[in-house]
């Protein structure tokens, strides 16, 4: 089967996230299938952009994924650049749509750039090579926009965005969702019942197969050096490895770490992001001497990080959006390095209880959050180890793409058979 996959954000190993959709090709590729993806040279959300030299287009072979990279103009934040990358990379498209069908030949096309414009373009592609049409739904746009941002239902781009996700559910052959409680909301807006898949996100199996081995990639000494020194102190080691951003609810862990100043309990937060110095300088000016900050690792070294923590914490802001349902890869990370988890969120779907991996409290709310820290710490080493391996065994038989590959292709052959 020849697949193509557009996805403005997408990355690969080599230029960083996206992944998702790096690592569903390779499982096709590795399965037999052909595949090709279409993104944008500009992404806000990779470490390493493609280098295309000045020229409008670049085409290369990764892990035997053929990849063209389009030419877009450079922007930062959320705000109009942002809006023109899109609509350059959009209008790109469309004007290739008719040398992409012949070229490539595809028997699938997927439209899967978060915002819902590709699906246009990829329409036409799938019509001139009598393809199947299929759309991939990471968040809701464009009421994502509207709930986060304020935007008017009858402003200009949004009333675009709401005809795209109109056509996407009315036209697409079959919509895959990452998120679990999507399918009133679709239905709502055209999709007929039998066309939803549900695919959540995942990791690659391998990057974990040295579980219980001495770690491949060796932490940078000075974390390496402040986790044995707070081991050997007996402390309790909450941890957080990734973005420091408004959204994960930092704050609410560094007010919890107020109230449990006086417990053997150190808090490890590694990473970066928009709000690090914000945070760092509160813990100061709080006189956390709990708290301890330390610069991002590389994607290699998570692993190793991760089984360091005696507990994970991931936390959310209370945001409406999340009653269509939650697929953090943060979560997915914990389990594999079988750590127990506390989970601050209200969702429409829970997957620390689902796995029984850890436990799930009220989001921001630092009591809860720190009578969650005390109730895990009082439960024993074992009783912890256990949980910990019920995530790990969860997201083995759930969230490897391997697993996730199969499960979309179901969705790309036209399989009847629907999460």
């Amino acid at each position: 089967m020849n697949i193509l996959l557009i996805n403005h954000y997408a990355g690969s190993v080599r230029h960083g996230m996206e992944y998702r959709p790096y690592y569903l090709a390779r499982e096709w590729v590795r399965l037999g299938h052909r595949v090709h993806i279409v993104a944008s040279s500009e992404s806000h959300i990779r470490s390493q952009a493609p280098q295309l030299q000045g020229t409008g287009r670049l085409d290369e072979t990764i892990d035997g994924i053929h990849y063209t990279w389009l030419a877009t103009p450079p922007y930062r934040g959320n705000g109009a650049g942002r809006v023109r990358n899109m609509l350059a990379f959009v209008l790109r498209l469309r004007r290739d749509a008719d040398m992409l069908a012949r070229s490539l030949r595809p028997d699938v096309v997927i439209a899967s750039s978060t915002y819902p414009l590709d699906i246009w373009p990829a329409a036409r592609i799938a019509r001139r090579a009598g393809a199947r049409l299929l759309f991939e739904l990471h968040d809701l746009w464009p009421l994502s926009p509207m709930e986060l941002g304020g935007y008017s239902r009858w402003h200009p781009f949004i009333m675009l965005l709401q005809a795209a996700e109109d056509f996407a559910c009315r036209q697409a052959d079959a919509i895959v969702s990452i998120l679990p409680r999507v399918r009133e909301h679709l239905e709502a807006h055209g999709m007929a019942p039998h066309k939803l898949h549900l695919v959540p996100n995942g990791v690659d199996p391998a990057e974990w197969q040295d579980e219980g081995k001495a770690d491949t990639h060796a932490l940078p000494p000075t974390l390496d050096a402040a986790l044995d020194t707070l081991r050997m102190r007996g402390k309790f080691v909450v941890g957080y490895a990734g973005t420091h951003g408004l959204a994960n609810a930092l704050g609410t862990l560094l007010d919890a770490a107020a109230r449990l100043r006086d417990k053997p309990v150190a808090f490890v937060l590694v990473g970066n992001g928009p709000d690090k110095a914000a945070l760092v300088r509160r813990a100061l000016d709080m006189d956390l001497a709990n708290v301890h900050f330390f610069d991002p690792v590389p994607k290699a070294m998570v692993p190793a990080l991760l089984r360091r923590f005696d507990l994970a914490y991931i936390g959310w802001r209370r945001q409406p959006l999340y009653r269509f349902g939650i697929s953090p890869n943060k979560l997915i990370d914990y389990m594999m390095a079988a750590r127990p988890v506390l989970h601050a969120v209200e969702a429409g779907n829970d997957p620390v209880a689902e796995a029984g991996c850890g436990l799930t409290v009220a989001p921001e709310d630092p009591g809860a959050l720190a009578d969650g820290i005390l109730a895990l710490l009082a439960l024993g080493a074992d009783a912890r180890a256990a949980l910990g391996l019920r995530g790990r065994a969860y997201a083995l038989a759930n969230h490897t793409y391997p697993v996730l590959g199969q499960r979309f292709l179901t969705a790309l052959a036209g399989d009847a058979r629907h999460g």
